[in-house]
């Protein structure tokens, strides 16, 4: 039996890679694995597989009976359906460490890193397993991707040691500018339908039992919202109803100002004053300096539901 080896729900390229890494991993070390997915690929993503020459993991939805290994994640509401009936084996992650429980002991790799795929660079070098170009090329993209080039306060040394590894075994001499080649595919949001763009990179967390969901979209400049930022706050207030969820947020994130823009719609008028201390205005509130979800959004934000 494989173990298949499974980011979140609606994966980011840190989900796809670090499955596809690991996955890797597990076969030269004698343990059967398989890359597998739970949603559609972004286009930041797919440009990373067709430019190292990678198909598409495996889709698959359904993980009753089997052994899987989790990435980039701990979270139930993040997991495949059904979890509870498959057997966790291990879960690489660089997120606070959320409500997954197993039955059996598992291997565990969490570290406060800015990626999932610099804990998998640690995992290679445990084992002294040689990482092929193609394979180092997708980790290397990942970590760009995460750490935002670098900008984001997530972003640790472990992150740029990695990068600068994985540069070098992948024989690519600017990462700087394949970081920005990615993030202008990132950008090109012209065409794209809106719940598309909502649901790019979107989670759901349980905060205190209030089900909020917090997506993300970073671009290298705002301006490509302006015509359709209307649209993005209708969306977000239907899939609010949609999901019962409390509160919907989406952060339109300019990674060279910077910044995030948040779009609000909340059960709760005074959210974003009582985890940021500044109030929406028409349902968006502006945060200096705001890049990452994980470690300037969700922390606060779950404060204010405690």
């Amino acid at each position: 039996m494989p173990i298949y080896v499974v980011g979140h729900k609606i994966p980011d390229s840190d989900s796809i890679c670090s499955a596809i890494a690991l996955a890797h991993l597990k076969n030269q070390i004698g343990e059967p694995a398989v890359a597998t997915r739970l949603g559609e690929l972004s286009p930041e993503t797919q440009y990373i597989l067709d430019k190292f020459g990678f198909e598409t993991p495996e889709y698959k939805t359904s993980y009753a009976g089997e052994k899987i290994f989790i990435v980039d994640h701990s979270e139930v509401g993040q997991a495949p359906d059904d979890v509870a009936d498959a057997t966790i084996v291990g879960i690489v992650d660089h997120h606070k460490l959320g409500d997954l429980t197993t039955s059996t002991p598992l291997e565990c790799w969490i570290r406060p890193v800015g990626c999932s795929n610099t804990i998998i660079k640690q995992m290679y070098d445990f084992y002294g397993i040689e990482i092929p170009k193609n394979v180092a090329g997708v980790m290397l993209c990942a970590i760009l991707s995460d750490t935002v080039i670098f900008k984001s306060p997530t972003c640790t040394p472990v992150d740029k040691a990695a990068v600068e590894d994985l540069a070098r075994l992948a024989g690519v001499d600017d990462i700087v500018a394949l970081g920005m080649e990615m993030f202008k595919v990132k950008s090109a949001v012209e065409g794209t339908p809106v719940r598309d763009l909502v649901k790019r990179d979107f989670k759901d967390f349980d905060m205190n039992g209030h089900k909020v969901g917090v997506g993300q979209l970073e671009v290298i400049d705002l301006a490509v919202f302006d015509s359709i930022k209307d649209d993005l706050q209708a969306d977000i207030a239907a899939l609010k109803e949609e999901g019962g969820r409390h509160s919907v947020l989406l952060l339109l994130t300019d990674i060279m100002r910077e910044g995030s823009e948040m779009l609000v719609v909340s059960d709760s008028a005074d959210l974003t004053e009582r985890a940021y201390g500044k109030p929406t205005t028409d349902g968006k509130v502006w945060l200096e300096g705001v890049l990452s979800r994980k470690k300037q959004v969700i922390p606060s934000l779950q404060d204010a539901f405690k």
